[in-house]
């Protein structure tokens, strides 16, 4: 039951759920990125990865110094909530301005 807590209490913040609708919407992105687009200090974003992490929602992986983070689908929850959250997610206006603010970066200039 505590890791269930966990999981949901991990979405009543919104940078959180900025982040995750960025990552339901790009597969995977460099953390540099995920500052850049939600124009956050690295200590605040770094913070809030790491406690969508804890909670099971991300995972990290680190190529030479860059971290990428991804979504998490292999709890029998995620699974299920994934559809949902990228559904109700991707159509507000803030993570629309997010992935546009992302986008505008152009390849050239994302660690991805």
């Amino acid at each position: 039951m505590k890791q269930n807590v966990q999981l949901y209490k991990a979405l009543a913040d919104e940078t959180r759920l900025r982040i995750l609708a960025l990552l339901l919407s790009e597969g995977e992105l460099c953390v540099c990125d995920i500052i850049a687009a939600l124009k956050l200090p690295q200590s605040t974003t770094s913070r809030h990865l790491a406690h969508l992490r804890k909670a099971g929602w991300v995972n990290d992986r680190r190529c030479g110094l860059w971290i990428y983070y991804s979504i998490r689908d292999t709890g029998a929850n995620q699974k299920e909530l994934i559809p949902l959250l990228k559904k109700q997610l991707l159509i507000t206006s803030t993570s629309a301005a997010d992935r546009e603010l992302l986008a505008s970066f152009g390849d050239g200039n994302r660690c991805a």
